[in-house]
């Protein structure tokens, strides 16, 4: 575009110079540089005029769909060409990666609704550029035979789940509904699908209130096993104290009885010296 406004700027001073020549030459009546002044002046108002506009620009992340008189013929990359503006012209179409963001109502396995947000990124293929323009006349139309697909490879999958498995296997389920939409676009429609997301999955409010219930009551639940394994420990491990303590009791006791026989001997031993030593003294 510089290049052609520069090159356009110069003939157009050019045509002027040589028609302001022209006027003066004729006034002092020399024809022939006159005519040759005319000549130029008409050469460079029609180089004016069709040179600097038949120069193209393609820039980069893009490719050109080139048309002759409404007949697609070529296609052109990034950098500059020169075609003729009145029989050519360039329809222009972005190679770079566009995100199509997509919403739409699903049911599950178990009859729940949900409604899907979900984006898909795309990549055209920049020698499939022809062939998109002759298929579908641009991008609009095969952004929407995209986003067709993707949402209905979308509804395919989420109704082979169960909502309560979509809400707990989101991550496998949006994987799964990434390889269905890629697999389907496949090398059909000119373009390579770079990311497929789902965003949100919104269930009704009922649906969601009914899970919430279940995991209230699930978690307690699990409070209420906790509570009454550890109330087994507890009493298990009293009971093991208890037995420990009554051992310990029962023990005590068997040394203090033992402890009193032994006494008991030891003072029936002393009387019994006692008696032989009385014995003894009265002969």
């Amino acid at each position: 575009m510089f290049i052609a406004i520069i090159l356009g700027s110069i003939l157009f001073v050019l045509a002027i110079v040589t028609g302001v020549i022209s006027y003066y030459a004729f006034n002092d009546n020399r024809k022939a540089g006159g005519i040759v002044s005319v000549v130029s002046c008409v050469v460079l108002t029609l180089a004016f005029l069709c040179v600097p506009f038949s120069i193209k620009t393609v820039d980069a992340g893009e490719v050109a769909v080139v048309k002759e008189l409404g007949k697609i013929i070529d296609t052109r990359e990034a950098g500059t060409h020169f075609d003729f503006w009145m029989t050519r012209s360039y329809e222009k179409y972005d190679t770079k990666v566009r995100q199509l963001d997509i919403t739409t109502q699903s049911y599950s396995n178990d009859k729940q609704t949900m409604d899907v947000a979900m984006t898909v990124q795309y990549q055209v293929k920049p020698d499939a550029a022809k062939e998109i323009a002759v298929t579908y006349g641009g991008l609009t139309a095969l952004e929407g035979k995209i986003q067709s697909i993707a949402i209905e490879r979308t509804k395919a999958v989420l109704s082979s789940y169960t909502a309560d498995k979509i809400i707990m296997e989101r991550g496998t389920v949006s994987e799964a509904v990434s390889t269905s939409i890629e697999t389907a676009v496949g090398n059909n429609y000119h373009v390579d699908i770079t990311m497929v997301a789902l965003t949100n999955i919104d269930f009704s409010d009922a649906f969601e209130k009914a899970v919430e219930d279940k995991m209230i009551a699930e978690q307690e639940k699990l409070k209420a096993e906790y509570e009454k394994a550890t109330a087994i420990v507890n009493a298990e491990k009293e009971l093991e104290v208890a037995k420990l303590q009554a051992q310990a009791k029962l023990e005590k006791a068997k040394a203090d009885a033992e402890a009193q026989i032994e006494v008991a001997r030891a003072e029936a031993q002393g009387v019994k010296l006692k008696s032989v030593e009385v014995a003894r003294a009265l002969g």
